[in-house]
């Protein structure tokens, strides 16, 4: 739990930037959690997803609904999560997800989850994901991905592509929205 909370401290930092783990000190660690709120938002998840592995029961549920009555947030305590997340407004953002890679970014009123189906995204490594965007259903998100703001993502995006627009389009490298 802590190797990963601590990850998700490395990109508080410095904004846009994942900090070397050896500058995340005990009292560095103390002023993160006192200045950003978001932050403790993840520890608190982190928290129930140790809890979540180890099968304690009560817990998990507990820290899921301190999640969405405290913050707003409300995340699937059992996702597959890496490290290195970066929830920069945790209030209405909604994720549940089949897992999400390493140092990824999502931004403010975020929705993961459900589309018509019991399937759930898949979202890759360094992916960003504008505010208020949506990703729906069973779609994978590849590695380095950028999702717009507003975007409605119902279709696999491929690695290092940047999806825009309702519903989504891949842009083209030129950026002019043609496949």
């Amino acid at each position: 739990m802590f190797a990963l909370f601590r990850q998700d401290a490395q990109r508080w930092v410095t904004p846009g930037e994942v900090a070397d783990p050896a500058a995340i000190t005990l009292p560095r660690m103390l002023r993160l959690l006192y200045r950003h709120i978001p932050l403790r938002a993840m520890l608190w998840f982190r928290l129930g997803q140790w809890a979540h592995r180890r099968r304690l029961p009560g817990l998990p549920g507990f820290v899921q609904r301190h999640l969405y009555h405290r913050y707003g947030f409300d995340i699937v305590i059992g996702s597959d999560i890496a490290g290195g997340l970066y929830v920069a407004h945790p209030s209405g953002t909604v994720i549940a997800v089949e897992r999400i890679g390493r140092n990824c970014s999502i931004i403010a009123a975020v929705t993961l989850g459900l589309r018509n189906e019991r399937s759930f995204p898949a979202i890759g490594d360094d992916v960003f994901i504008g505010a208020g965007a949506r990703v729906l259903g069973g779609v994978s998100i590849g590695d380095g991905a950028r999702i717009g703001a507003n975007a409605v993502v119902v279709h696999d995006v491929p690695a290092g592509a940047t999806a825009v627009g309702v519903p989504a389009r891949v842009l083209a490298p030129g950026g002019d929205g043609h496949r």
